[in-house]
């Protein structure tokens, strides 16, 4: 096996790791609770020792934002794919809505419920998955060329994403269909993604 070959495989077998501790915590987290489950615990599922598992994860609560790291950086990489910032960011949410996305809140599969009840209904968590968007602000204010204005229009475009995921989500959760919410949260993207550009026309 040749060196190249030998370092993507274990990269491939990290990943996978990371993959499996967390889907193995979000489990324990879903039946009994996260703050009734212990690192120890999750550990002990896993099959490996406790210092293992803080080599993987520094944190009990990064356990569970694993789930949703990949979307870290996801807006500073759509802003760079155009035409602009605000047209390539505003058909990437409208697409996601169409596919039913869960990081956009319109999705009403039980094991999506699930997870956004852990993740919006314990206080640690809540903490640290603002400290993940402020790090995907931090992303796209680079992207966008990192001075103040960019992080100024950074800050707006990340808190209406949010915003407009947290309300097709508290929509779901209070037990409306997808397909009621759906109109909705179309058109509220297009309001909200058009007053963006009158904002920041230097990025429509």
């Amino acid at each position: 096996m040749s060196e190249e070959g030998g370092t993507g495989l274990r990269e491939r077998k990290r990943q996978r790791m990371y993959q499996d501790l967390s889907d193995i915590a979000v489990r324990l987290f879903l039946e009994k609770g996260f703050d009734a489950v212990s690192v120890a615990e999750i550990a002990a599922a896993a099959e490996i020792s406790k210092p293992t598992l803080f080599r993987y994860f520094p944190a009990k609560e990064d356990l569970v934002l694993h789930r949703i790291a990949d979307h870290e950086t996801e807006a500073a990489r759509v802003a760079a794919e155009g035409p602009s910032p605000l047209a390539a960011l505003r058909r990437h949410f409208l697409d996601g809505l169409e596919r039913c996305e869960p990081v956009t809140g319109l999705n009403d599969h039980p094991d999506v419920l699930a997870f956004h009840r852990l993740l919006y209904g314990t206080p640690s968590l809540v903490a640290r998955a603002a400290a993940f968007l402020e790090r995907s602000e931090d992303a796209l204010a680079d992207a966008l060329g990192g001075d103040l204005d960019a992080r100024l229009a950074a800050g707006q475009i990340i808190a209406v994403r949010r915003i407009l995921a947290m309300e097709n989500w508290r929509r779901i959760a209070g037990g409306e269909r997808v397909a009621d919410v759906r109109a909705d949260a179309v058109a509220a993207a297009e309001r909200a993604f058009g007053q963006l550009a009158r904002g920041l026309p230097h990025l429509a």
